[in-house]
């Protein structure tokens, strides 16, 4: 377990999945704004890379859903991909917004004195250099400041890759099911944190996380109900869509 963040946990409790949920369109500029125009000081985003190697926000493997361009986005340059509509999809309102770069979130992150929880979404087969790419940037890119992003994935090899190229930024593994030998993956990574599924958790998961060093934390949480649940349950963090319903000022 990483010494820097075991005894002190720096994130707020409250996270934006995607920017804004579902209130704009995900993983761009805007949604990052119009999380924050609602009180929201930490944000998720899906982090991948272009075929020449850059950074930059989206979730799918393919571009068709999000986006005006079609294929696997990874087999893109990024010149092709910044030039794509990743707004229209969502409202005329947005008509026209870009992809972001991972390093145009960064800066806008940074200059807000924002958190990030960065999940690592890979091309399939590039699982561990895009951990490694990603790392590599997110380490340059907050060098100056006291509050690291937090690097999360679904791919325990991304999270080696990133290990490997910046083991003092702190990791989270991110897990849908609970499949045998997950906790024994997060602590071989040197993770800080486990990020389930909302469903996953209950008073044997979270114990077992807890009493292994871990942060406990959910997406993606939506209604009230499920986060009593797991605020009663001890969670540390909760992703959700509905940043125009759960405030994060007024929610503990």
């Amino acid at each position: 377990m990483q010494a820097t963040l075991s005894n002190h946990w720096p994130y707020p409790k409250w996270i934006a999945h995607r920017g804004a949920g579902k209130l704009a369109p995900e993983n761009t500029l805007a949604a990052f704004k119009l999380g924050a125009s609602h009180g929201y000081t930490m944000f998720e985003c899906d982090v991948k890379l272009s075929r020449d190697g850059v950074p930059f926000l989206l979730h799918d493997s393919t571009l068709e859903r999000t986006t005006s361009g079609t294929g696997t986005a990874g087999d893109v340059d990024w010149e092709g991909l910044s030039k794509l509509d990743a707004g229209s999809w969502h409202s005329a309102t947005h008509s026209g917004e870009p992809i972001p770069s991972f390093a145009i979130i960064a800066q806008y992150c940074l200059q807000h004195d924002f958190f990030l929880n960065i999940e690592i979404k890979p091309t399939p087969g590039l699982e561990q250099l895009t951990g490694e790419v990603v790392a590599k940037q997110a380490a340059a890119l907050w060098q100056d400041t006291s509050t690291p992003p937090l690097l999360s994935s679904f791919r325990p090899e991304s999270l080696m890759g990133a290990k490997l190229t910046a083991p003092h930024l702190p990791r989270a593994l991110l897990l849908d099911t609970l499949w045998n030998g997950w906790l024994e993956t997060a602590l071989m990574l040197d993770c800080v944190a486990i990020i389930c599924n909302h469903k996953l958790w209950d008073a044997s998961s979270v114990t077992q996380a807890k009493s292994a060093g871990f942060q406990t934390l959910s997406y993606t949480v939506n209604d009230d109900a499920t986060a009593k649940r797991l605020l009663d349950l001890g969670i540390d963090g909760i992703i959700t869509d509905k940043v125009d319903v759960f405030s994060p000022i007024k929610i503990p």
